[in-house]
């Protein structure tokens, strides 16, 4: 699969810096291109627990686990979050548990399937880490119904 997260010609190791040290390049090439944080969530009111559901935004593809606007997406989804050094502590918690944003946000290393430890843009797929092939359209289900869609947290 095509790459389209560029990661040439950035500090080596860049990612065991604090993330407020990123340049906006290093920021964008720290995401691992899994799609995870595109699914639709359910939050509970009462408890703040945060469920993962099968349902992607309507902007994901599925097939590349890329935001089809990524440049222009709050045009077309204006609830999408544009994560960034300032305000990652405040949204971490609805990241997936894999992120690398949440992971190094809690002082975390990233996991070593990461493409920046792997030099292989498709090791997060290979390791079985992206939504690749397994979400269900956004309009295709029923607000409704989105419990039924539920998965463990990813």
């Amino acid at each position: 699969m095509k790459d389209d997260i560029p990661r040439d010609r950035l500090r080596p190791g860049f990612w065991n810096q604090p993330l407020s040290k990123l340049t906006p390049r290093e920021w964008e090439a720290l995401c691992d291109g899994c799609g995870k944080c595109c699914l639709n969530k359910l939050e509970d009111a009462d408890t703040g627990q945060v469920f993962f559901t099968r349902i992607g935004c309507r902007l994901l593809d599925d097939t590349t686990c890329r935001c089809a606007h990524y440049e222009n997406r709050k045009q077309f989804v204006p609830e999408c979050v544009v994560l960034t050094p300032k305000n990652i502590g405040e949204i971490a918690y609805w990241m997936p548990s894999t992120c690398a944003y949440r992971l190094r946000n809690e002082g975390k290393p990233l996991p070593d399937w990461h493409p920046l430890i792997t030099g292989d843009p498709d090791s997060t797929r290979a390791a079985g880490q992206s939504v690749q092939g397994w979400t269900v359209a956004e309009f295709e289900v029923a607000e409704d119904d989105w419990e039924d869609y539920i998965i463990e947290d990813q």
